[in-house]
């Protein structure tokens, strides 16, 4: 983007000061730029603008450039009161370096990927064919038409109202046919969207699901092998005990 572009679309913050000089000048300025002026002053009085007024940067511009011509010079000498044309040449560059720039961001255009790219071009590409399929149709259908009728020996105007009947019938049809087309074809993009979207949270979710599970696997093989030592446990308790009365009788 250019400097020029970027200065063309910037916005100025209207504070109190500048607003207070710009007040003054509808009444002194050219038409063209009066309106514009009068417009941004008039939807600076509304509640909802009150905490974002901003002005056109151009507009800024145009008015010191006239400030600086002749007729300008004239025109603010000769106001009631008298008005300086020095405060109102370089009213540009000076509320730029009083105030702040527009506060609010414009809308980030992110580059579309590689296969994002390949599928628009197939998706335009399938709608061309459509179209062309559908115009093939249509007067392929009306020719058709046209000859049978001259095989039967039908008069011009006959052949004519017939021909046109059928292409209008197949054009109609054609028409239902790409609508449904469409609609399907919207509703597989919002699909695809939704889950590219919402994928994340499924995997994220069946991850949960499966620690959950192995947690529940562990904590039963657990119990098992703690069940198994106990009996263990017990049975070497009673071999000692019987070991000896075996051996006193």
């Amino acid at each position: 983007m250019s400097k020029l572009d970027t200065a063309s679309e910037l916005n100025i913050s209207l504070e109190p000061h500048l607003l207070e000089a710009l007040r003054k000048l509808p009444p002194t300025l050219i038409p063209s730029l009066s309106s514009q002026l009068s417009a941004v002053l008039n939807a600076d009085n509304s509640e909802a603008s009150a905490s974002s007024r901003t002005i056109p940067y151009p507009l800024l511009a145009s008015i010191s450039s006239w400030a600086r011509s002749a007729d300008g010079e004239r025109a603010l000498r000769e106001n009631d009161p008298p008005l300086q044309p020095s405060d109102y040449s370089m009213v540009s560059l000076l509320a730029g370096t009083r105030t702040s720039p527009d506060r609010k961001f414009p809308s980030v255009q992110t580059a579309s990927t590689p296969h994002e790219q390949a599928q628009r071009d197939l998706s335009d590409r399938r709608m061309v064919t459509a179209v062309i399929n559908a115009l093939l149709s249509i007067g392929g259908a009306g020719v058709a038409t046209w000859w049978a009728a001259g095989r039967l020996a039908w008069k011009d105007e006959w052949k004519v109202l017939l021909a046109l009947f059928v292409a209008i019938v197949v054009a109609t049809s054609e028409a239902i046919l790409y609508m449904i087309w469409d609609a399907r074809r919207t509703q597989r993009l919002a699909g695809r969207s939704w889950t590219v979207s919402n994928g994340p949270a499924k995997l994220k979710k069946e991850e949960v699901g499966q620690d959950s599970q192995q947690s529940k696997t562990v904590a039963s093989s657990t119990g098992t092998s703690t069940s198994l030592n106990a009996e263990k446990s017990a049975l070497r308790e009673r071999n000692a005990k019987t070991a000896p009365e075996a051996l006193e009788q």
